[in-house]
């Protein structure tokens, strides 16, 4: 499977982005979806992930309640609302497939788009 994510940009503290990911190469439709991400110098970092279903979704603390993880099967794209972005939101985001329920460790994810550069400054 190829995933794409794209609509990252430069943004304001306070703003807000929306990502997508474009998944293409095998049927992704009971997959648990995920955003990662990763900034200079420090490991990747869990931000939400998404059940086949859409039912079930985990946030991490960081972003609760300010970041807004979606997913249309019938367009293979999974999204990624972020307001009230801060500074310590800027990094690479990535977007990950699993087969099988949603995980909050990258390890458990087999597949990877290319990532998104997402900028907040204050």
């Amino acid at each position: 499977v190829q995933l794409q994510a794209f609509g990252g940009g430069l943004v304001q503290a306070g703003g807000s982005l929306r990502l997508s990911c474009a998944a293409s190469g095998r049927t992704f439709s009971s997959d648990g979806m995920a955003w990662f991400r990763q900034a200079p110098g420090k490991e990747r970092e869990f931000v939400t992930a998404i059940s086949w279903s859409g039912g079930s979704t985990l946030y991490a603390d960081s972003v609760k309640g300010r970041f807004t993880i979606s997913r249309d099967n019938a367009k293979n794209m999974v999204y990624l609302q972020m307001n009230s972005l801060k500074p310590e939101d800027t990094a690479v985001y990535y977007c990950s497939s699993r087969r099988g329920v949603p995980k909050s460790y990258y390890t458990a994810y087999e597949y990877w788009g290319q990532g998104t550069q997402v900028t907040v400054s204050s």
